[in-house]
C-alpha cells in the first residue's frame, strides 16, 4: 500500500474512533445517576430492555442513535431523542422495537422524539414488520408542546398510525413498564395486545394530582391506573407482569407464535464474503472530500465474492450501474464514480458529477431493476449535476428530471449509503431522504448540504461583504477573510453527518464495515411487504 493509502486509513479510522466515542456517551442517555435510579426502582433501562428482548446471538441495527445530538441545550439536551429504536430478531422473527428512555426527562416527548417515533412506525408500515413498544414516558415535554402537539407530523400522528397498522395486519405489542399518561395512554391500547408491569407501570389520562384539581377526587396513582386496576377492573390491558423481565418474556412468547408472512420474493442465495478485504475501504476513501478515487474499489469490498456485473460500463461513466449480491441478496447498485473519466469522444468528465449520459443510463438501469424486482442500493458521493452552457444546451435538466422520476416512482425497496459528498440535486437523484429509501445511513466521512462548505462560504461571504459596503462600511481583505472563516465554520458544522443524524435526515452513522449488515437486514425487512403496484414513470420528456 502507498503512503496516501496509509494517510487515508489513519484519517478514516480516527473518524471511526470519534464515532465510537460519541456513541459511548449517547448510550448513557440521561447519565449514570439516572440509570442507577431506575435500577433502584427495580427497572431496566431502555437499552437493557431491548437487549433482553432481542435474540442474543442475532444481529441488530439501531435507528437514530444520534437523534437530538447538539439540540435542546437550553432544556438539558435530549440524547437519542429520549427513545431507543432497534431492528432485530425476537424468537427468530425480525421486528422493530421502540423503547422510551426514562433517564431522559422521564421519557418525555420532545419534538424530535415524535419525529423519531414516527420514523419507527414508517419503517414498520413500509416493511410490514411487527413493532413492539416498551412504554415508560411522562408524556409531552410541556415547555415545547407547541412544537409537538397539533400538526400533521406531530404526536397525534402516532395514534393514527396505530390504527392504520392494525388495519394492515401489522402486529403491534405494547408493554407499559413505567408512566403512560394523558394522550400517550392511547398508544398501548391502540396496539393489538398490551401488557403492564405491576407496581411500576401505570396508565391514565390524568394523574392523581390533576384528578384532584379537576374534579376534587382524592386517589393514588396505583389505584387510579395501576396493573391491578387495568387487568382486573377496567380490562384496558391484557397481561399483568410481575417485573420487567417477566413482561419481556411474555412478549417473546407472543412473538414466537406469530405465523409466517407473505414474502415479496427478492432473490437470495448463500452469502459469500467479499474476496477483497473490506477493511481496505478505510485506505481507499480519501481524506480530502475533493480528491479523486475509484468507487469500484469500494464496491468490490462490499459485494459478495467482489463480483460486479456492470451495466453500460463504457457509457455515462460518472455513474456506476450494475448487478451484484450483498449477503446473498441480489441488488442493483447505482454509485457515483469519483475519478475523472474520459469519454469515447475524448472529453474529460469530473468524478462525482452527474452528466446527461450518466443520468440517462441510471434511469434505464433503475427501470430494469424494477422490472426484475431487484432492490436498489445507492452509494452517494456526489457534488451535483454538471453545469454550464454545454450541459444546459444538451438538456441536463431534462435528463436529470428523468432520473429523479425513476427514483421517485420505483416500487422496489431502495437503500442509500452516503459515503462522501451529498450535495444539491445530486442528493435527490441519488435517492436522498425525500425519495423514500427504506433505510438511509452515512459513513463518518459523509457531508450533506446544498453545496460544499468552501463554495457556499465564498458565496455567502461575498453577499455579506456587499451588504456591509452598501452600508458604507470598509471591507478590506482582512475583513473578507474574517467573514469567510466565520461563515465557513458555521457551514462546516451543518454539513457534518452528526448534524444530519441529529435531525433524522439519516437513520444512522455507521462503521463502513457494517454496511453489508444494514443492507441485508433492510432487504430482509422489505421482503415482508410484497409489491402492490406496477412500476410506472408517468409522463417523461425524452
Amino acid at each position: 500500500m502507498d503512503l496516501n493509502f496509509n494517510k487515508n486509513e489513519d484519517h478514516n479510522k480516527l473518524l471511526l474512533s470519534d464515532l465510537r466515542r460519541k456513541f459511548k456517551i449517547v448510550k448513557l442517555g440521561g447519565g449514570e445517576k439516572r440509570i442507577q435510579k431506575l435500577h433502584n426502582e427495580g427497572k431496566m433501562t431502555a437499552r437493557e430492555r431491548i437487549d433482553f428482548l432481542l435474540d442474543a446471538d442475532a444481529k441488530s441495527i439501531e435507528i437514530g442513535a444520534f437523534v437530538g445530538d447538539g439540540m435542546y441545550a437550553e432544556h438539558g439536551g435530549c440524547p437519542s431523542g429520549g427513545v431507543v429504536i432497534k431492528i432485530g430478531y425476537i424468537q427468530g422473527k425480525q421486528c422493530i422495537v421502540v423503547a422510551n428512555d426514562a433517564t431522559v426527562k422521564a421519557g418525555a416527548w420532545f419534538p424530535i422524539t415524535g419525529k423519531k417515533n414516527l420514523r419507527a412506525q414508517e419503517i414498520a408500515m413500509e416493511n410490514r414488520l411487527p413493532i413492539i413498544y416498551l412504554v415508560d414516558s411522562a408524556g409531552v415535554y410541556l415547555p415545547l408542546q407547541d412544537e409537538i402537539f397539533p400538526d400533521k407530523e406531530h404526536f397525534g400522528r402516532i395514534f393514527r398510525n396505530n390504527a392504520l397498522m392494525s388495519s394492515m395486519g401489522i402486529t403491534q405489542i405494547a408493554a407499559v413498564m413505567g408512566s403512560c399518561v394523558a394522550g400517550g395512554a392511547y398508544l398501548p391500547i391502540m396496539s393489538d395486545e398490551a401488557l403492564i408491569v405491576d407496581k411500576t407501570g401505570s396508565i391514565f389520562l390524568a394523574g392523581s394530582y390533576l384528578v384532584k384539581a379537576a374534579i376534587g377526587e382524592s386517589i393514588d396513582n396505583e389505584t387510579l391506573g395501576g396493573a391491578a386496576t387495568h387487568c382486573e377492573i377496567s380490562g384496558v390491558t391484557d397481561y399483568k407482569a410481575k417485573d420487567d423481565a417477566d413482561a419481556l418474556n411474555k412478549i417473546k412468547n407472543i412473538i414466537s407464535k406469530i405465523g409466517d408472512y407473505d414474502k415479496a420474493g427478492y432473490n437470495r442465495v448463500a452469502s459469500e464474503k467479499p474476496l477483497l478485504n473490506p477493511e481496505e475501504m478505510y485506505g481507499v476513501l480519501p481524506k480530502a472530500r475533493n480528491e479523486q478515487y475509484d468507487m469500484m474499489e469500494i464496491i468490490k469490498r462490499l459485494v459478495d465474492n467482489s463480483e460486479f456485473e456492470a451495466y453500460k460500463e463504457g457509457y455515462g461513466q460518472t455513474l456506476i450501474t450494475g448487478y451484484a449480491r450483498i449477503d446473498g441478496w441480489a441488488v442493483g447498485i447505482v454509485a457515483n464514480q469519483r475519478k475523472v473519466v474520459k469519454t469515447a469522444k475524448g472529453e474529460m468528465q469530473f468524478g462525482g458529477v452527474i452528466y446527461s449520459d450518466s443520468a440517462d443510463k441510471a434511469t434505464r438501469f433503475i427501470a430494469n431493476c424494477n422490472q426484475k424486482k431487484i432492490p436498489l442500493v445507492f452509494l452517494q458521493d456526489v457534488t451535483g449535476f454538471m453545469v454550464g452552457s454545454k450541459s444546459e444546451h444538451g438538456g441536463i435538466i431534462k435528463d436529470g428530471a428523468k432520473m429523479v422520476n425513476a427514483v421517485s416512482n420505483s416500487v422496489v425497496p431502495k437503500f442509500t449509503v452516503i459515503i462522501g459528498n451529498s450535495y444539491g440535486a445530486g442528493n435527490y437523484a441519488m435517492c436522498g431522504k425525500a425519495y423514500d429509501p427504506r433505510l438511509i445511513f452515512a459513513w463518518p466521512s459523509a457531508e450533506l448540504a446544498v453545496m460544499g462548505g468552501t463554495q457556499a462560504a465564498k458565496v455567502l461571504a461575498q453577499i455579506e461583504a456587499s451588504s456591509l459596503k452598501a452600508k458604507g462600511e470598509v471591507v478590506d481583505e482582512e475583513k473578507e477573510a474574517e467573514l469567510f472563516a466565520k461563515i465557513k465554520a458555521k457551514y462546516d458544522e451543518q454539513v457534518s453527518p452528526y448534524y444530519a443524524a441529529s435531525r433524522l435526515w439519516t437513520d444512522a452513522i455507521i462503521d463502513p464495515l457494517d454496511t453489508r449488515t444494514w443492507i441485508s437486514m433492510g432487504i430482509e425487512a422489505a421482503n415482508h411487504a410484497p409489491i402492490l403496484k406496477p412500476f410506472n414513470m408517468g409522463v417523461l420528456q425524452v
